[in-house]
């Protein structure tokens, strides 16, 4: 039976605990108050109650102890022959293939290459540690010659991302405990709005030469991906209708489907993209893709921005921006004019509004406010305010 104790020399509580055979004691952070020793009570029933289970992983409650690589070489001793971390990640990545599309199978497999295959390559699949895990997402943080920085945190997840489905999976097909059970995703910042006002995206376009005035005039006031920019052809442009419908994108050159169900949509020309839409159809007309190069190759992102969006920025003034952030001002102006939210999310192709509360409220002032005057705005477009108090003078 395990306890709870409190070190006398930092008055902090720790808990006494028998494990395979061996006494370990392990402290917290907690200081030695009741409610305190309750939690950690709590705690150390759940340590036991898995113990007696069988369930009990040591690094996954201590990552930090020394016992806790110790405690996992002897958790995987006991496991059957697994193939080599190599092989086992080779086959997944055969079977998988069919479900992805190419740009994302591309991602993947430079994450193997470059990433997993060479820090877990011969080590049997069956016999990696959390503890291993561990420090090998923490080495990606660490700063190196190749990348003075080291890697951001949602760079870092996506790499990671391919090792919990393999080591998930093969703790399927051999019946091994996963050593990734616990390990959460590490906390990216907020996503970087920052969209362009109403006045800067006027200046933009005026400002862009002409070849261009159409692409940003659609971006600007559609809310298109670059890769749905890119990837859209003259036979998903519904002029009768008045509707653009996105049902493919260009990724690297090659045309694959939309990113997600949601993002297979139909988006509602306003008026200047119906026009401008017009005005591209007497250049492009005759190839396939609304914006391509004078052969009728779709564009190549990495010229647009290098060689059309940033020094338009440069020479207007404006602060260096993401093309993408086209997108977020789309998401901005709709909100300001007080397009339903439901509408918005169906025309950028989310799945729910959350998305739009969520990242871009605090540049909408009407869904912002607190002071309650939206509500005084309301009661008095509907009631004469005079008579409610004459009303009440009378009573």
């Amino acid at each position: 039976m395990g306890s709870v104790n409190v070190r006398p020399e930092t008055g902090k509580l720790y808990v006494d605990f028998r494990y395979k055979g061996v006494r370990c004691k392990e402290m917290t952070a907690l200081s030695d108050t009741r409610v305190n020793r309750k939690k950690v009570e709590k705690l150390l029933e759940r340590i036991e109650a898995e113990i007696t289970l069988g369930t009990f992983s040591y690094s996954r409650y201590f990552p930090d102890s020394p016992r806790a690589q110790k405690f996992d070489r002897m958790e995987v001793s006991h496991t059957c022959e697994t193939p080599p971390f190599r092989i086992f990640a080779e086959d997944w990545f055969a079977e998988m293939l069919i479900q992805w599309r190419k740009s994302h199978s591309d991602t993947v497999r430079n994450t193997l290459d470059r990433y997993l295959i060479p820090n877990f390559g011969e080590k049997e699949v069956g016999r990696i540690t959390k503890t291993e895990i561990m420090q090998f997402r923490s080495s990606l943080a660490k700063v190196t010659q190749r990348n003075s920085k080291g890697l951001s945190p949602s760079r870092i997840n996506h790499i990671m991302t391919p090792l919990r489905m393999i080591m998930n999976e093969a703790a399927n097909r051999f019946n091994f405990s996963s050593p990734y059970v616990g390990i959460k995703s590490l906390k990216v910042p907020r996503t970087d709005v920052e969209p362009f006002s109403l006045e800067e995206v006027q200046l933009i376009i005026k400002s862009v030469r002409e070849d261009f005035r159409q692409y940003f005039t659609v971006r600007f006031f559609t809310g298109m991906r670059t890769a749905e920019v890119d990837g859209l052809t003259w036979d998903s442009v519904d002029f009768e209708r008045r509707q653009i419908n996105i049902r493919s994108t260009v990724v690297n050159g090659r045309t694959e489907s939309t990113k997600t169900d949601g993002s297979y949509r139909t988006i509602e020309m306003s008026d200047i993209v119906y026009k401008a839409l017009l005005e591209q159809r007497k250049h492009t007309h005759e190839f396939d893709y609304v914006f391509c190069t004078r052969v009728g190759t779709p564009l190549s992102h990495g010229n647009v921005r290098k060689r059309v969006w940033y020094p338009l920025l440069a020479h207007l003034g404006l602060n260096k921006r993401r093309l993408y952030q086209t997108r977020h001002t789309t998401a901005t102006l709709w909100l300001a004019a007080g397009e339903s939210p439901e509408w918005i999310a169906r025309q950028m192709g989310h799945s729910s509004t959350e998305m739009l509360f969520r990242v871009y409220s605090r540049y909408v002032p009407n869904l912002t406010r607190q002071d309650g005057s939206a509500f005084e705005r309301l009661l008095k477009q509907n009631f004469d305010v005079q008579e409610l108090e004459t009303h009440h003078d009378e009573s």
